[in-house]
């Protein structure tokens, strides 16, 4: 590597938060989030039961208000400029999340799952969410640290994805032709029928996966294909392991209690499609600007820019779906305006 080589690379690593994270740190840090899985689990979810609109409400903000205070960790463990990282990359897999949450609802209603045991199968989804992250990032780092062209790579998914989530407006999910689940159902002994929220069950003495295994299945492969465009959107702010993961972990904790909170809201977030492929389309286009021109802006543009898209998809899309409540509302006043006086009626 020549001096030149060697400039740019300390000039790009200068602008992102970098410090040693002892094992004993990655130790309480991955204890700490296994309490909180364990303690929703057996605790909070121990009995199977329909979640109701108030408590997922209720759960979203606690889990929101877990993954937002870490901040403060952050910045009192390393500072300003890893705190901001955080919390960028926080936002980013948030907002980019949702859209993984209505594909969840589309797989329930495909294969009928019972919503009281909904929960059970979406807690082994993130537990294998949080393992296939780790994978991932570790790996994405690595490849940013051996080949610096990996980020102008990232950058071009980046740009490829922007352009497909803001031109799809469904999430179209097949599972008869995931490959995964066909090979799954080959190798597995599996029944079409429901034990409870159980992933394995006995039949004829015969031990055999269960429709919810099936759906476990669905759920992992599709966090495969969205931590295509989440991970590489989270390196574009930050490249450090340890708040690559922690954010991207706290942010799809809470991932459960948001579904049920926004499980049928799809119509009425209409522009949400087209604020994601803006945030892809900016940490893209920002990851192409550094390897390209060297041009690097602060971690605060990230989180301006990301938090305006936001705000303005949601209140647009809340806007447009309350004037279409109104016009079907004066359609409704107007047919029955007109409708001709029936004195038997």
């Amino acid at each position: 590597m020549n001096a030149i080589t060697l400039a740019e690379t300390s000039s790009r690593a200068a602008n992102f938060a970098t410090f040693d994270v002892h094992p004993w740190q990655w130790g309480l840090f991955l204890a700490f989030v296994t309490i909180l899985l364990v303690a929703d689990l057996l605790l909070v979810h121990r009995t199977a039961h329909e979640i109701s609109f108030r408590e997922a409400a209720i759960e979203s903000t606690i889990w929101i208000a877990i993954g937002v205070a870490f901040t403060g960790v952050m910045f009192w463990w390393q500072g300003t400029q890893a705190a901001g990282e955080y919390i960028a990359g926080y936002l980013i897999e948030k907002s980019l999340s949702v859209d993984n949450v209505f594909v969840w609802a589309v797989i329930f209603s495909y294969f009928g799952v019972p919503k009281k045991y909904q929960f059970r199968v979406l807690f082994w989804g993130i537990f294998g969410a949080l393992v296939l992250r780790a994978i991932f990032i570790f790996a994405g780092v690595a490849m940013i640290e051996a080949f610096d062209w990996t980020l102008a790579i990232f950058g071009v998914i980046l740009l490829y994805s922007a352009w497909k989530i803001a031109t799809h407006d469904d999430a179209e999910v097949h599972p008869e032709k995931n490959p995964v689940l066909r090979l799954m159902r080959k190798v597995i002994p599996s029944t079409g029928v429901y034990d409870g929220q159980k992933l394995f069950t006995v039949r004829d003495g015969k031990r055999m996966a269960t429709p919810l295994f099936a759906v476990l299945i669905m759920v992992e492969t599709t966090d495969v294909v969205f931590a295509v465009d989440s991970i590489p959107a989270i390196l574009a702010v930050s490249h450090e392991p340890f708040i690559v993961f922690s954010s991207n972990a706290f942010a799809i904790l809470g991932l459960r209690s948001l579904y049920f909170l926004l499980n049928g809201m799809q119509d009425k977030l209409r522009y949400l499609n087209n604020g994601l492929g803006l945030i892809l389309a900016f940490v893209g286009l920002k990851m192409l600007a550094g390897y390209f021109f060297h041009w690097h802006p602060p971690t605060w543009t990230s989180l301006v820019v990301i938090s305006v898209i936001l705000t303005i998809t949601v209140a647009a899309s809340l806007i447009a779906d309350r004037r279409e409540d109104r016009r079907r509302s004066d359609e409704d006043t107007s047919s029955n305006a007109d409708a001709p006086f029936d004195p038997l009626a």
